[in-house]
């Protein structure tokens, strides 16, 4: 996805610290970066707080945005991300840290998590442990590797597929109750 003219007049304004501008793009990217904030976050406040961690990079570093690398919603998306990273590392206190080479995933009922909406989706999600969540998302969701997410999160990639697996038996366990009601 390139840039449009518009959001290089957008861009250009940012950098001149227009707040007109700086209103806009907040505006224009908001829902679609609450949203990915929302899938890192334990809460909406937490949530939040990310996007306007994010927003404040985004509009400190977007004199370095180049249109020939991404475009402007891939490369705020990307910063987003990052700091939804950097909050959880702030907050997680005293992570495991497992090391494996190889897990066999648990198997997920595909039907159980069919019949799952969104919403109920994302609580199951935030009910994992916040550096197990952070990797279920960047892996399943961001499609980060385990090497990637490893220098990402400062963990090993051994420690980034346990915390995936992790997430698999966690999930599999929520869904577990609902597999025998429905």
């Amino acid at each position: 996805m390139s840039s449009t003219p518009a959001d290089i007049d957008l861009i250009n304004g940012c950098i001149e610290n227009d707040r007109k501008a700086q209103e806009r793009l907040y505006k224009q990217f908001y829902v679609a970066m609450m949203s990915i904030c929302m899938r890192y976050a334990p809460s909406e406040e937490d949530a939040i707080e990310i996007l306007h961690n994010g927003f404040l990079k985004v509009f400190k570093n977007i004199h370095r945005f180049d249109p020939l690398k991404a475009g402007l919603y891939t490369w705020i998306r990307s910063i987003m991300v990052h700091s939804a990273i950097d909050f959880i590392r702030q907050n997680t206190k005293h992570s495991k840290q497992v090391e494996i080479d190889s897990v066999a995933a648990p198997y997920i009922d595909s039907e159980a998590v069919s019949k799952l909406n969104a919403q109920e989706l994302l609580h199951l999600v935030r009910k994992l442990p916040p550096a197990t969540q952070s990797v279920f998302n960047l892996y399943i969701i961001e499609g980060y590797t385990h090497k990637e997410i490893g220098i990402m999160m400062g963990i090993s990639e051994g420690t980034s597929k346990w915390h995936l697996s992790e997430a698999r038996r966690m999930m599999q366990k929520f869904l577990k109750p609902r597999q025998v009601v429905q």
